[in-house]
């Protein structure tokens, strides 16, 4: 036995030795070379005593830049309550949802709402259910290991999302108040309910793809899709509740005193009340993509909440056009529904983005050097949280100092529940914008009219806001 496993340990060693000579791999002579560029001087050792029991963000905190914030504004919209998503990824609910209540204050001058993040999430996720599914069917003749059948059993269902899913989903079906349908456990807390309901999205999915490879009729696969969606829909059911279907209601001024008589309302008629018509056609989306050409319009296959919806599609323009459309909106009240990657050089405490705010350079005695265009085609960065801009400071000459956005974090956090973004930031770290078309040039218009050109949902930037 001994004998065994000598011979047995002396094999592997020579078989790890090898691997370790391969061309492309970390060979003895290149580990050397390695160690010997890395002596570490007396502030490497420092600095590696500091980390062991600190947080880089700790040490790496630029303190020429940790002076106190100037939180003036010269262009501001009405502060409205601070909504909290907790710990779910449905910040483009929260934030479309914000443009929708403001803009609901401002038309009223005295009544304020809140919507239901949950009414109107059971719906969302039902519908990406059903765009999964069919998906699955339009594709199920294409072998499991396509890009694109891959693509559904990677992402059956997310809670994540952009401004389009805000529009199609309560056109199609409604709004009703917070008070009416308030958040459940699993709205706030997403993640286990998600995980169990694509594990069985996947198991329906697979079912599917076999009927339609067993030649199936259209008609049967239909129904045995219905039969799936009712699965679904039980789900939502246990975990998000049952949706409302009528509901008596009288509207609030900003102090929370009735100042309407009840009234009945279905979820469609309180749309309609509150939003006052279709969202979809009013508006255009702008995106800041350096990668790409600008003043051309893209649209995202399948990035989309309903099947039959609307795909993200955008005008890619500038980011100098696009702080221009913000300005014009911000000056007339509207506040408007935007996306960043907000984790970059966010000083957590004082609720502040600058490029400035951490020197992680230093401390690590390296460069970070790439531009916008290079960190988006290499995953670095991304559209990652949707918030809603409120404010602008600008100069003598117009041009913007610093932004201000309603973040749904909850009000404890930050500058009372909102972040202020260096016009440095926003230029580097913000991609999205939606934009009502009133405040958007007759050229631009035009020029969203383009036919698209199709972009795939693998892009690194077109991963859903959360």
């Amino acid at each position: 036995m001994k004998r065994k496993l000598f011979f047995t340990l002396l094999l592997g060693t020579t078989i790890v030795a090898g691997a370790q000579t391969k061309s492309g791999g970390i060979s003895a002579e290149m580990l050397q070379q390695i160690a010997r560029q890395n002596t570490p001087t007396a502030s490497d050792r420092a600095i590696r005593n500091a980390l062991a029991t600190n947080a880089i963000d700790n040490l790496a905190k630029n303190q020429l830049n940790a002076g106190d914030l100037d939180t003036y504004f010269s262009v501001e919209t009405k502060k409205q309550s601070i909504t909290d998503q907790k710990s779910s990824g449905r910040c483009w609910m929260f934030s479309g949802m914000n443009v929708l209540r403001s803009n609901f204050a401002k038309r009223t001058d005295s009544l304020t709402v809140s919507f239901s993040q949950d009414y109107l999430f059971f719906w969302d996720q039902l519908e990406k259910a059903n765009l999964m599914l069919q998906g699955i069917i339009d594709n199920g003749k294409k072998p499991i290991d396509d890009q694109r059948v891959q693509f559904f059993f990677h992402y059956p269902l997310n809670d994540g999302g952009t401004f389009c899913g805000v529009a199609d989903l309560s056109e199609k079906y409604g709004l009703v108040p917070s008070e009416i349908q308030p958040e459940t456990f699993s709205a706030d807390n997403t993640s286990k309910m998600s995980s169990i309901i694509k594990s069985k999205l996947r198991e329906q999915g697979l079912e599917l793809r076999r009927m339609v490879s067993d030649g199936k009729k259209a008609s049967d696969i239909e129904k045995r899709k219905t039969q799936m969606l009712s699965e679904i829909y039980h789900m939502l059911v246990i975990t998000l509740g049952e949706p409302v279907k009528e509901f008596t209601y009288a509207f609030k001024d900003k102090n929370g005193k009735a100042i309407t008589p009840a009234k009945k309302y279905t979820p469609k008629s309180f749309y309609e009340e509150t939003v006052g018509g279709k969202l979809n056609g009013t508006f255009i989306m702008v995106m800041n993509d350096p990668r790409r050409e600008y003043h051309k319009t893209y649209e995202v296959e399948y990035d989309r909440h309903v099947y039959d919806g609307h795909n993200w599609k955008y005008l890619n323009l500038p980011m100098e056009e696009i702080e221009q459309l913000a300005i014009a909106s911000l000056k007339d009240g509207r506040k408007l529904y935007s996306s960043y990657d907000v984790g970059k050089q966010l000083d957590r405490k004082r609720g502040y983005c600058d490029t400035e705010n951490y020197d992680y350079a230093s401390l690590f005695n390296t460069s970070f050097n790439m531009t916008k265009a290079e960190r988006i085609s290499t995953f670095d960065s991304g559209s990652t949280h949707a918030m809603t801009l409120t404010a602008v400071d600008l100069d003598a000459n117009g041009q913007p100092l610093k932004w201000k956005v309603e973040n749904s974090w909850g009000a404890s956090w930050g500058q009372q529940g909102c972040l202020i973004m260096s016009a440095r930031w926003f230029r580097e770290y913000m991609f999205r914008l939606v934009v009502d078309k009133q405040y958007v040039s007759e050229k631009l218009l035009k020029e969203y009219e383009q036919k698209p050109i199709m972009v795939m949902p693998e892009d690194p930037l077109f991963l859903p806001d959360e």
